[in-house]
């Protein structure tokens, strides 16, 4: 990548890899927020959010992208829990929006390609991208291996335990890795 070229972009999912959610021996842990915050009360899986990611996600050398169900809520309710600026958003298409999306989705779903994983490449266009997601399969990093003509990141986390350091660690390598064109 040369100096003027933009970040690679992360897209980066709520459910899983901000909120931990799923069977584990141990209860979630829980993070206060101060009364009055964005989304209190609104959703009771909100105070599983680690505010540290905030901080952890803006050191990444990319530009952070909501690649999440929760789209523009994520900038009203979380990006202010962890401390992040409003980011861009990921506008999914609507189920068969367009003539043949129909057919194309069911094709999506007997082959188990994800429904995000076509909109995320078409959305990168020819830029590097990470996409981070507790929902990835090999389906999908075969598709998008075969589609996108960048370097692309498909980082599957637990959903149990949420983005965790080695996850961090894993990401700002390769982000560091794309950056000086390796």
């Amino acid at each position: 990548m040369t100096p003027t070229a933009p970040l690679p972009l992360l897209f980066l999912d709520v459910d899983g890899p901000l909120i931990p959610f799923g069977p584990t021996s141990r209860p979630h842990p829980t993070y206060g927020t101060a009364p009055g915050a964005p989304g209190t009360g609104a959703n009771p899986l909100l105070n599983r959010i680690d505010p540290r990611h905030g901080p952890r996600l803006a050191a990444l050398p990319c530009e952070l992208v909501w690649a999440t169900t929760w789209m523009e809520d994520a900038n009203a309710w979380i990006a202010p829990r962890i401390g992040l600026p409003p980011l861009p958003v990921v506008h999914w298409p609507e189920p068969a929006d367009a003539e043949g999306t129909a057919g194309q989705e069911d094709r999506d779903m007997r082959d188990r390609l994800h429904w995000k994983t076509r909109a995320l490449v078409a959305r990168a266009a020819d830029r590097p991208f990470v996409w981070v997601d507790d929902e990835i399969t090999d389906t999908d990093r075969a598709w998008v291996a075969a589609h996108h003509p960048g370097p692309a990141l498909l980082h599957r986390v637990d959903p149990r335990r949420g983005l965790a350091t080695s996850d961090y660690t894993a990401l700002d390598a390769w982000l560091r890795r794309v950056a000086d064109g390796a």
